[in-house]
């Protein structure tokens, strides 16, 4: 499908809903639509091993923790948005990667169709099978605008999912030490 008839599905939707394509204000929204969906969706033209570099020969083997990553993302049931934070951990094991990666990584998930429950489980396997470390784990809070705007309308509602790979399922005190880093 090219952008012109991905512009004339919106036109159409535009008259499904009921507005005039025509009129002032919308004769520009297809382009603008698509447009945003470039970006939105820029995730499906990535691939994780394409964006994180990764250092060999490192002696450091302690925890690596970026918190707070800000996200945006699709609802795939919906395709209504959802947004919220991710704090993501690892322990390396001769292997480090660059910290602005591990941001690039989140967004590569985050701008496609998702659902949280996956999109959690992508993030952490990804720079699990990559990086090789010891162990990841990642959490992630979003509120979802389908349970804000749209059926139950709960506004303060959030959701919070985790994934752990490696020393971070199995040993306790790992984990432990992961929550707390992230203030859990």
């Amino acid at each position: 499908m090219n952008e012109i008839n991905a512009q004339e599905l919106i036109k159409k939707l535009l008259q499904y809903i009921g507005e005039d394509p025509d009129r002032e204000g919308l004769v520009d929204t297809p382009e603008r639509v698509v447009a945003s969906y470039e970006k939105l969706f820029s995730g499906y033209k990535q691939r994780p091993e394409d964006v994180l570099t990764v250092f060999g020969d490192e002696s450091y083997d302690e925890m690596i923790v970026v918190r707070d990553i800000e996200f945006y993302s699709m609802c795939e049931h919906h395709m209504l948005p959802f947004f919220g934070k991710v704090q993501v951990g690892y322990i390396p094991d001769g292997k480090i990667i660059g910290l602005s990666k591990i941001p690039r990584l989140v967004e590569i998930f985050a701008r496609r169709l998702q659902n949280q429950e996956r999109m959690t489980s992508q993030i952490a396997k990804a720079l699990y099978d990559i990086l090789k470390p010891k162990g990841v784990g990642v959490i992630v809070e979003a509120q979802h605008f389908c349970m804000m705007a749209r059926g139950v309308e709960k506004q303060g509602s959030t959701v919070t999912t985790s994934a752990l790979q490696g020393l971070f399922k199995r040993e306790l005190t790992t984990r432990s030490e992961f929550l707390r880093h992230v203030g859990k």
